[in-house]
Order: structure tokens, then C-alpha cells, then sequence
């Protein structure tokens, strides 16, 4: 069936509802947007759906939701396991509460009883609640940090985690297998209550949650001395942040806590930024203005879902708010956790951390100081979460840390996925402990920065949208998979992994070996003097991805490295753009 046909089809059958066919009356006579909208079925990837909200085979609504649902459905039947019951959660994006609906009675309707949030929660908490209700499965309705026309629909499994290789690929092919709307199951929910397949999560779990986190806490003495003293700006960028974030500050004893009124209540407009992005600068600017007028050591803003967490901090020297990075706030947590638990005797002699190949190499130097073992996963949260279940079946790590450079981290095992609420606390503690220390989180930094290396990042990203960008893409990742460069700006090239095919060649000695991780489209570039950068298209939007890293002994010198290696970076893939 060609795209017109899929259209009419839309337009005519009975079972698409008058809504979505007044919306794409709309657009009759604009042949591109029926293209985009209908030229392919909205994937389902490794991580579920992600896409623009409206009416067609390539938008997120409630018929792409139903058909992802009843496939995820006919997997877990065919999983033959106890206890059949997934976990929803969603957030404060546009149709979660209604995509949550959906999903929730097509599992009903095909007998697996559902559990859902009452109102908006945050993706870790999802995470948390698949285990604690011991469900099969959990489902979390969120595009995370995309702008407001998108949504999406991540999939967990038992362990809380996201789906992993190989049950990822078989859940997709069940998905896939659904090729007819008219295959789909649905029910109403007063059935679906009285059939006992919906239920509604009890607040027990919110205090449950709660009471985990504190759990992580390694010197709660001495926020009581200092937690009182610190002032916090806060904001949640119209997200599910709020109310959880707020409540554990308070609970803490973090009294003196600022949220920004403009972006307090959920929105699925995010009406006051262009992105919901912790990691957009702009997103800071209400919280920054507010932070000058009250005084505040620290500004914090956590995204729609709550999984990431941007900071600022207040730097003594002149007064100014400085930025951090992920890999920077990650690096003050991992910093604090084990000098903490290593000053107080409780690092275990198994201890791991867990972080992405695309994530800043500090923890490196940091792990080897206090003898932890450091492993590296493939990008996205998920294998740092996998990496937690694989320890504790195999007995081998007890799992101390995680974190990505995109702005997630993990401190505990409560949850099997990047939690801002955790991430929230442990930087507060870390912030709190640096005062009683007579120093800012811009302190810290710096002293870091003096005791293992300037390492510094940045990532650079193209936006290809449509079928025109997606081949643009391809060509570009393989353009460079069949001439990956020698030397790129000031740095030589030592060795280079395609992932896609499982090698790592050698540039110095011309050898060739396994890549040692699963096979995905990524391309890694190791550059002398601990540098690197890789190069892989978004998994969740239509974008390829720059990622660059490198060491110096100064300030300076590396920011200076980074501009060079950038430059010539953007020149190595001009020409396919």
C-alpha cells in the first residue's frame, strides 16, 4: 500500500476516529506532509516509540500506541511468565495521560493486568515501582528532553531496566507483526477494573521511593549541620520534577529552596523555553534570574520525566553562575561517593561504576585512585542499568555508580535507570559537605581539575529531518566508516572501533580485534593524549551526534584542543550536510 492509499485508508475506515480524520483533512492538498506522515510505520527502536504527536503511521498517537501495546502484549504471553502485569508511568507532555490510558486497556484486554500512576510521575520512578510491584514489564509515556510536539513510549522489563539486546530485537519483532489495526485489542476501562486488570498505583510506592533514596545518603550529620544554610533555585520546566524533587529537599532538611513560579506547574506546552532541556543554557535563564535576585549557592532543573539534572553553582571567585556539564556533575558525585565511603570504611573490595563510551574520561583516574573497577557501555542509559542486573546474578561487582555525559546519573540500585530526583540529593550532599568544607561545587571542581587533568567535552549535533536527512545520514556514517581519518586536527588517531562491525583496528600497529561490545552504528575514535571522538545517529530524533573529549594539563590548553579537534571534525563531514 503506497502512502496515498495509507492515507485514504485513514481517511475512510470506520475505526479512526473523527478527530484524526478532521486533522488530516487539514492537510489534503499538502502532498509533503502526507508523505512525512505516512511514507513508513513510526519505528518502534531498542527503546520504544519516539515521535511527533499527530494523526498518521509516523506520528505518536493512540492507534501507534495501541499496535506498540498489543505487540508488547504478544511478546510477554509468549515469554510464558508468572505473574503477568506491566507498570505505567507518564509525564506532562501532550496525550501522555491519554497514551497511558490506552496502553493500560489494550494490556487488559489482552488479560495482563495493568498498574498505573493516579497522575504524572517521573521515568525513575517507574523503574522503581516494576520491581517493588513485581510486574513483567513497565511502560513510561515520555519524549524525556524533546521540544513539545513529541512524545514517546519506553519499555522496561522485570529487572526495571530498559530492554536490552536480544529482548529488545524480539519485542520489536512482535510489534512489528502487528500489521493490522483490526489485530489490536481494546477494552473499557470499567471492564478492565471489574476484570481486576486495572489498577491504580497506591501512594505507598512514592514513600517507598522516597525512603530508598534516603537510604543512599553517606553522611546524613552533616546536612543536618549544613543543609539549613544552603540556598537552592529549582526548577522542573513544567515537568514531572516538582513534587518529588521538593518533597525530598524538604525532607532533608533543605529549607531554603526556591522554585521558579513561571515554570512550576506541569505544562505540556513548556510554554517558557524553546526545549525542556537541562542542557540548553537557555532553559536556565528564569532559574538564573531568580538565583541572583535570592542569592543562591546552586541552581538545579531536571526535565519533563525527572531522569536529568543541569547546574549551575555560584563561584566565589567573582560571583558569577558557571555551568556544569553532565560529565562534571557526574564527576563531584562519583568524587564524594567513594573519598566518602573510602574515608569512612565502607567501599566495598568489589566496587564498579558504570558509565557510557561517550562520557567524559575523568571517572578513569578517579576509579584508579580509590580501586574500583570502571566498565564502559555502548551509549544509553539502558546498558548502565543492564550492567546492575548482571552484577547481582553473577555475584562479580557491587555497583556504586552510574552516569552518562547526557546529563544522567545513578547513585544507588533503587531504580535501574538515570534518576534527577537521586541525582538532586546526591549533589546537594556533595554541596553541603563542600561548605562544611569551606568550599562552593566550583571548588570542588577545580580541585578535581588540579588532581586528575583538565579533561573537557563537548558534544556537536546535525538535525537531518525526513527521508532527505535519513539517507544523508547513512551516507555520511559510512563514508567515514570506509576512510576513517588518521589524524584530526592537532591529534593522531591511535586506533578507531566500528562498532557496527565488531572491529577495533589498530592504526599503530595495524592489527585488528573485537570491538568488545554489541554491534551498533557507532564509530570510535581513540586520539593520542587520552582524547577521543565518536560519531552515531540519535537513536530518538533525526540527528547524528559529534562527540569529542580530550586532556590537558591547563585550562586553557584544553579548551583550546577541543575548538581545534572540533574544527576540524566540522570539516570532515561538511560535505555530506
Amino acid at each position: 500500500m503506497d502512502i496515498q492509499e495509507t492515507y485514504r485508508l485513514w481517511m475512510q475506515s470506520p475505526y479512526f476516529d473523527e478527530e484524526t480524520k478532521k486533522e488530516l483533512s487539514q492537510i489534503a492538498a499538502d502532498t509533503d506532509e502526507i508523505a512525512d506522515r505516512f511514507y513508513r510505520n513510526l519505528e518502534f527502536g531498542t527503546g520504544g516509540l519516539r515521535g511527533i504527536i499527530g494523526a498518521g503511521t509516523n506520528r505518536m498517537n493512540i492507534y501507534t500506541v495501541r499496535k506498540a501495546t498489543q505487540g508488547l502484549a504478544n511478546y510477554i504471553h509468549k515469554a510464558n511468565v508468572p505473574n503477568k502485569s506491566v507498570a505505567i508511568a507518564y509525564d506532562s507532555r501532550h496525550k501522555s495521560a491519554q497514551f497511558a490510558q490506552e496502553a493500560a486497556l489494550c494490556l487488559a484486554a489482552n488479560g495482563i493486568k495493568a498498574h498505573v500512576f493516579i497522575s504524572l510521575r517521573p521515568t525513575p520512578m517507574l523503574s522503581f515501582a516494576v520491581r517493588q510491584l513485581g510486574c513483567t514489564a513497565g511502560i513510561a509515556i515520555t519524549a524525556s528532553h524533546n521540544p513539545a510536539q513529541y512524545n514517546g513510549y519506553k519499555v522496561y522489563w522485570e529487572d526495571g531496566g530498559q530492554i536490552t539486546p536480544p529482548r529488545d530485537q524480539d519485542i520489536i519483532k512482535e510489534v512489528n507483526a502487528v500489521t493490522d489495526f483490526g489485530q489490536v485489542k481494546a477494552m473499557s476501562k470499567e471492564d478492565a477494573v471489574k476484570a481486576g486488570l486495572y489498577a491504580v498505583i497506591p501512594d505507598e510506592i512514592d514513600d517507598a521511593y522516597m525512603q530508598e533514596l534516603k537510604k543512599l545518603l553517606i553522611q546524613p550529620e552533616v546536612l543536618k549541620e549544613q543543609a539549613g544554610h544552603l540556598k537552592i533555585v529549582y526548577t522542573p520546566l513544567h515537568g514531572t520534577g516538582n513534587l518529588p524533587v521538593r518533597r525530598i529537599l524538604k525532607e532533608l532538611g533543605f529549607t531554603q529552596v526556591y522554585v521558579v513560579e513561571e515554570q512550576e506547574l506541569a505544562d505540556g506546552d513548556f510554554p517558557t523555553v524553546s526545549s525542556p532541556n537541562p542542557e540548553d543554557k537557555d532553559a536556565f535563564s528564569l532559574a538564573l534570574a531568580l538565583a541572583r535576585q535570592v542569592d543562591a549557592d546552586i541552581v538545579l532543573a531536571t526535565d519533563p520525566d525527572a531522569d536529568r539534572l543541569g547546574v549551575y553553582a555560584k563561584d566565589a571567585l567573582d560571583g558569577e553562575y558557571k555551568s556544569f556539564t553532565g560529565n562534571m556533575s557526574g564527576m563531584l558525585v562519583l568524587e564524594y561517593i567513594l573519598s566518602r565511603k573510602k574515608a569512612l570504611g565502607m567501599l566495598p573490595p568489589n566496587g564498579a561504576v558504570v558509565t557510557t563510551i561517550v562520557s567524559g574520561k575523568m571517572a578513569k583516574p578517579i576509579t584508579q585512585e580509590y580501586g574500583v573497577t570502571l566498565f564502559e557501555t555502548l551509549t544509553g542509559f539502558k546498558y548502565i542499568g543492564e550492567q546492575i542486573k548482571l552484577f547481582e546474578q553473577r555475584g562479580s561487582y557491587e555497583f556504586l555508580f552510574g552516569y552518562e555525559e547526557s546529563y544522567g546519573c545513578l547513585p544507588g540500585t533503587h531504580a535501574r535507570d538515570k534518576d534527577a530526583v537521586a541525582a538532586v540529593m546526591a549533589l546537594c550532599e556533595v554541596a553541603a559537605w563542600c561548605r562544611q568544607q569551606g568550599m562552593t561545587l566550583c571548588d570542588q571542581m577545580e580541585r578535581l581539575y588540579k588532581k586528575y587533568g583538565y579533561y573537557q567535552e563537548t558534544l556537536y549535533t546535525v538535525t537531518l529531518k525526513g527521508q532527505d536527512g535519513a539517507k544523508k545520514i547513512a551516507r555520511m556514517m559510512e563514508r567515514i566508516r570506509e576512510g576513517a581519518p588518521r589524524q584530526i586536527g592537532p591529534a593522531q588517531v591511535l586506533w578507531f572501533t566500528d562498532y557496527k562491525k565488531g572491529i577495533r583496528y589498530d592504526f599503530c600497529g595495524s592489527k585488528e580485534g573485537p570491538a568488545g561490545l554489541p554491534r551498533s552504528n557507532v564509530l570510535y575514535f581513540g586520539l593520542e593524549g587520552e582524547g577521543f571522538f565518536c560519531i552515531r545517529p540519535s537513536g530518538t530524533e533525526p540527528k547524528i551526534k559529534f562527540y569529542i573529549g580530550v586532556r590537558a594539563e591547563g585550562g586553557e590548553a584544553a579548551r583550546q584542543k577541543l575548538c581545534q579537534i572540533k574544527k576540524a571534525l566540522l570539516e570532515l563531514v561538511e560535505g555530506d550536510r
